[in-house]
């Protein structure tokens, strides 16, 4: 608050007090035994908390701001070793009210800014863009809504969902339950999908986060984000976290590197720590996403990180077919329209291609003014979203690296 602001509301409380004051004394020369003495008492009484409160809340918009620091160590004495945000290092006393199991080393304290005692214990920072990493909302997508993937969405509902839902299953049989799944395949076949589905289906937190996100450009600050992250997810437990395009800040460690590779790598290497490290997750599972997986680092893709590897094919026959009849579901279409046709005819597609051919479909309907959309237009739309696609000219093997 500016100090005009604070002026101009301590004299508006200065000059509500006085009234009060006033009407105090008005009041208690009309007090006398009479018909009207316990109204007047109970206005009193009322009057005189009133006043209180706004001397209370003049008294602390007179406080001096608090100064921000750092416990850097605890001495005998009720006596701690402060790193000030203005710079040099103090010794300054601790409040007797603060409770000293929760002063550590690391804690971000509140000091006096005369003193410069410690009166205020203050919860660690977090970067906002971890803040803004959590899902409120969920997605619409269920697992209903995804084709051709029945034997991949039952492995990730057994490594993420079951041991939130149910880890007595796995304490009965005494193994840990899986601590990370990893989808690989390429771009359009359903790995963001199956993670909105998960989130779609779940009741605990989801945290999304692109890998990209997490690579900063000074010393330190992609590894504290990450810790971050996991501080949070552990806070916020039972949690999930989605790490898509995970290539961009787990490629493997290289002998020769620039130090934008070098500050990826610390920023890897806090990951792996995190994953497999000394604190326990809990009841946090993180699920990671990539279209290139051999350039993933071998340490993140060992059994007690990634447990599991699921891979994502471009869709077969029969996956080509649920998934033309998931997306016509809600469309007009002709009843004499074979999903057997337009399954051979789209062999090398992707779901993501398969959806754009229907939509493709519907605008070649509408650019016709048809009630309905038929055959021609799926054959069009075909011919439109995979022979003149400038990505099929590049060979699938550069792509899917």
């Amino acid at each position: 608050m500016e100090e005009e602001e604070i002026g101009g509301t301590s004299k508006e409380l200065t000059q509500r007090i006085e009234e009060l004051q006033k009407k105090h004394e008005r009041l208690s020369k009309e007090y006398e035994p009479s018909e009207r003495r316990d109204f007047v008492r109970n206005e009193l009484e009322k009057l005189k908390r009133e006043t209180q409160e706004l001397k209370k809340e003049l008294n602390r918009l007179k406080k001096p701001p608090l100064l921000v620091g750092l416990v850097k160590e605890l001495l005998p004495n009720d006596k701690a070793v402060i790193e000030s945000s203005t710079g040099p290092d103090f010794i300054v006393n601790v409040a007797d009210f603060l409770p000293g199991n929760e002063l550590k080393p690391g804690t971000r304290v509140a000091l006096n800014k005369q003193t410069l005692s410690v009166v205020r214990i203050l919860p660690p920072p977090v970067d906002p863009n971890i803040m803004g990493a959590e899902l409120l909302d969920q997605p619409e997508i269920t697992y209903d809504d995804i084709g051709g993937l029945g034997d991949q969405i039952q492995e990730v509902k057994e490594t993420v969902e079951d041991p939130l839902r149910n880890p007595e299953k796995f304490e009965k049989r005494g193994i840990e339950p899986p601590k990370a799944v990893l989808l690989v395949g390429p771009p359009g076949t359903g790995k963001t999908m199956i993670a909105k589905a998960v989130a779609n289906s779940t009741n605990a937190t989801f945290i999304k986060l692109v890998g990209s996100e997490l690579v900063q450009k000074y010393i330190g600050e992609g590894a504290r984000m990450v810790r971050e992250l996991f501080q949070m997810a552990r806070e916020k437990s039972p949690s999930i976290i989605f790490i898509d395009e995970l290539d961009s800040v787990a490629t493997s460690r290289q002998d020769r590197a620039t130090s934008g590779d070098r500050e990826v790598q610390r920023t890897l290497m806090q990951l792996l720590s995190e994953l497999d490290g000394f604190d326990p997750l809990g009841e946090v599972k993180i699920i990671g996403a990539t279209n290139r997986p051999k350039l993933l680092d071998r340490a993140l893709l060992r059994p007690g990180r990634f447990d599991r590897i699921i891979e994502t094919p471009t869709p077969n026959f029969e996956g080509r077919k649920a998934i033309f009849k998931i997306h016509m579901d809600n469309m007009g279409i002709d009843e004499d329209i074979d999903l057997s046709f337009l399954a051979e005819k789209t062999e090398e597609a992707s779901g993501a291609d398969i959806r754009a051919i229907c939509t493709e479909a519907g605008m070649f309907s509408i650019r016709k003014d048809k009630e309905k959309i038929d055959k021609r237009d799926f054959i069009d739309a075909i011919e439109k979203v995979l022979d003149d696609s400038v990505e099929r000219e590049i060979k699938r093997e550069v792509m899917y690296a």
